[in-house]
């Protein structure tokens, strides 16, 4: 098992002034931040880390949104931090979120669902190095 998950404070929740609320749920909640930056994804880079979703309809419509303004990355590590993280970023669908989820709280649609996470351990780990060097991760 791997004890580190990645996740994205979108540019909806980056926006909206979110950001801190986002980042204070995920210390409450026992995860240690082991990486973290803010930028600004170009189309090309938001494309090359949804390349998985490329001959998916929404794809050209998630690297605009994504490429549309800055995000927060990090890398997280707590025991279980992938599923325990899942669990607390909630459903897509705001709608459908349990309460006390950031996406209950934060999102305000599908599309604009304010942060991203990895949704297993192989992918934490691409989507981690897709963002930062081992240099920057402690």
């Amino acid at each position: 098992m791997n004890n580190r998950t990645f996740t994205m404070i979108k540019p909806d929740a980056t926006r909206n002034g979110h950001t801190g609320g986002i980042l204070e749920m995920i210390n409450k909640a026992g995860f240690r931040i082991v990486a973290m930056k803010m930028t600004h994804l170009s189309a090309q880079k938001a494309g090359e880390f949804y390349a998985v979703h490329k001959e998916r309809p929404f794809y050209g419509e998630l690297v605009q949104f994504m490429s549309s303004g800055p995000i927060t990355a990090a890398i997280l590590e707590k025991d279980n931090a992938v599923e325990d993280f899942r669990k607390l970023i909630g459903a897509t669908n705001p709608a459908e979120a349990a309460e006390g989820t950031i996406r209950k709280k934060y999102a305000t649609s599908i599309g604009e669902n304010a942060v991203h996470g990895s949704d297993s351990n192989d992918n934490a780990l691409i989507e981690g190095d897709f963002f930062f060097s081992k240099l920057e991760q402690f």
